[in-house]
């Protein structure tokens, strides 16, 4: 179920141009879009898009750390001329964040993931668009008052933003998004985002609602999810074979079962599977056994690493824990923008940029390396990482 990426020519870097490809879809969406009435104002110089995209630069740019050296950048004529049009005064930019809506964003985000490229599709699979689902934390500081929630270590409270993604394991792209503080309930942001067609793997979070299988599947959706080993009341209706295929999978056992004790979930196929460590996990699915196999529920759900290597790509990479803005808003904005960007890395290159791929990138924006020096050290890499593949 893994595609390698395209081999990237000098055609696809001649026209390097993340912000400009951004400005374009941000109009093509805004524009449809009833915007805050301050943007409309002929005296202002800060529009929505030059906003958003002198924002964007800074999260690509390895030099901006903050809103002021954002803002500072804004006044060299190169700046103004391929990102923001003109100087951009602290308190306008500030000021923004309250104006622009996150959800125009997050509508931008889904158009850009449109945009990228999609592998094969397997016929083993069914019809289904599967989507690994999980939520990701991301610290706020102790000002924002409106992240915090419950309490922490030693009674502290809690204090962090999350991301909430569909992933897409196929083509390994980040599909569906939502920002919200870190206290609201995973399970009912997901069921917000529920399209029929959809079909989604995830961890024990997601697993330990049984009713929700039945809304599930009359939303017209399919699942792999894990259940709460120690804690799940399985009733057994009906054993199933285990084929040699499903057992090379790691598949122990599969069954047809209700769970529950005293309020039962509907007839789900549950299916166990052996780990590394000789510690079973257990899944469960709506789906048959024609449908989709044991042996590809198993490869679906250890598929599910890729979203969490997604999290752990745009923490590290793309520096999105710090902060430009601290307001709800002004987070989701950042928070979408570093998707965003992650699309964009995506679409240029054909891969999720490892950090080698991402100094490259950095140097090349600094105006040190140029685009046949950038070709040529992003091919090295992906030539270097297929052979460890290999």
């Amino acid at each position: 179920m893994h595609h390698e990426p395209a081999s990237l020519t000098e055609a696809d870097l001649r026209h390097w141009r993340f912000v400009e490809h951004f400005g374009d879809t941000v109009e093509s969406v805004f524009g449809n879009q009833r915007l805050h009435p301050s943007f409309a104002d002929p005296q202002r110089r800060l529009t929505a898009r030059r906003y958003v995209c002198l924002y964007l630069f800074g999260l690509f740019n390895p030099v901006v750390r903050t809103l002021r050296g954002l803002c500072q950048a804004s006044r060299f004529q190169r700046v103004q001329e391929e990102v923001c049009g003109t100087a951009i005064s602290l308190g306008s930019f500030s000021e923004a964040q309250h104006l622009l809506e996150p959800r125009l964003l997050e509508e931008v985000f889904g158009e850009l993931s449109n945009q990228l490229p999609t592998g094969p599709a397997d016929p083993r699979l069914g019809p289904w668009q599967w989507l690994a689902r999980d939520g990701s934390l991301f610290r706020a500081l102790p000002r924002m008052a409106w992240a915090l929630y419950g309490a922490g270590k030693a009674g502290a409270p809690n204090r962090a933003v999350r991301l909430h993604l569909s992933l897409n394991i196929l083509d390994d792209k980040p599909q569906v998004a939502a920002v919200r503080p870190g206290g609201q309930c995973e399970r009912k942001v997901w069921r917000e985002q529920w399209r029929a067609g959809q079909a989604y793997v995830g961890d024990r979070c997601f697993g330990q609602e049984y009713q929700i299988f039945a809304r599930l599947q009359a939303k017209g959706c399919a699942f792999v999810l894990r259940l709460r080993e120690q804690q799940s009341v399985i009733d057994v209706e009906q054993e199933l074979a285990v084929s040699p295929a499903d057992r090379k999978a790691g598949v122990m056992r599969q069954a047809w079962a209700h769970l529950g004790r005293r309020i039962q979930s509907m007839r789900v196929r549950v299916v166990w599977i052996q780990t590394r460590d000789n510690s079973p996990l257990i899944v469960v699915t709506n789906l048959g056994r024609e449908q989709l196999s044991a042996e590809l529920v198993s490869e679906l759900y250890r598929s599910r690493w890729k979203i969490e290597m997604f999290f752990r790509w745009i923490k590290c990479i793309l520096r999105c824990g710090h902060w430009l803005a601290e307001s709800p808003s002004g987070v989701a904005i950042q928070m979408y923008l570093a998707l965003i960007a992650a699309l964009l890395l995506q679409l240029y290159t054909g891969r999720k940029p490892n950090r080698r791929m991402m100094e490259l990138l950095q140097w090349h924006q600094l105006g040190y390396a140029n685009e046949l020096e950038l070709r040529s050290g992003l091919e090295r890499e992906q030539k270097r990482i297929s052979r460890l593949k290999a």
